[in-house]
């Protein structure tokens, strides 16, 4: 079949979306002293969000999203090793973020901002029909605080985020820097905890686009000829 992406037309097998679930989440309105030292929360950030998704990658670009709809930041966000698959429980899944903000209202606000990320925007998509082979190729046109300072950017800057298993997203980074002037900011080379790699590229909007459309393409290529050399 043919699918959509970016607004090209792409030969593949298959093109579902595979959204995050967010699994768990709650709020701490005074944290205690002991924790938010371990933390290492900044002064004044007394109120935390907590959040487990069942994708990481979406679970960070969500959180990314809590910072430009609240006055909240990140303080924590980590991986769980082997992903969903393999978690340590039902509401584990393969991620935890932590947004810490000075009142319970704004870490609300960023919380419901994360999960209408992951409802409606941002998701992987399949590349075979039982959907255990996918891709992810997002472009962020306006970064947050947390992203930002991941990819060492200045805040606000566009971002496309490209994650896939580890030989199609080497393969997919190559043709990504390639086909628009991007540049990586930070690659993820296999295996990461939950055994994908990809990474994160900057340039214009437009630039940004064209890196994860060319991105998807690659994928795609060694989805349908797994084999074939060149």
């Amino acid at each position: 079949m043919y699918v959509h992406q970016f607004g090209k037309e792409v030969k593949g097998v298959s093109h579902q979306p595979i959204r995050a679930v967010p699994l768990a989440m709650r709020i701490i309105p005074n944290v205690d002293v002991g924790l938010a030292r371990k933390l290492d929360l900044k002064q004044g950030i007394r109120s935390l969000g907590l959040l487990t998704s069942s994708i990481d990658d979406i679970g960070y670009t969500a959180i990314d999203e809590a910072t430009k709809m609240a006055a909240v930041e990140v303080v924590y966000a980590r991986s769980f090793y082997a992903g969903s698959a393999h978690a340590s429980g039902p509401l584990s899944g393969e991620f935890i973020g932590i947004i810490g903000g000075q009142t319970p209202d704004e870490v609300k606000s960023g919380l419901d901002a994360a999960v209408s990320l992951m409802e409606k925007g941002a998701c992987f998509y399949s590349l075979n029909m039982e959907g255990t082979h996918a891709y992810y190729a997002h472009v962020i046109s306006r970064t947050g605080s947390y992203l930002s300072k991941i990819a060492e950017i200045p805040e606000g800057d566009p971002l496309s985020y490209l994650i896939a298993p580890p030989l199609e997203a080497v393969f997919g980074l190559d043709a990504a820097l390639k086909a628009a002037n991007v540049r990586l900011c930070q690659f993820y080379g296999p295996p990461t905890e939950t055994n994908f790699s990809g990474g994160l590229l900057t340039g214009s909007q437009s630039a940004c686009a064209a890196a994860a459309q060319a991105f998807a393409e690659a994928v795609w290529e060694v989805a349908r000829n797994p084999n074939k050399f060149g």
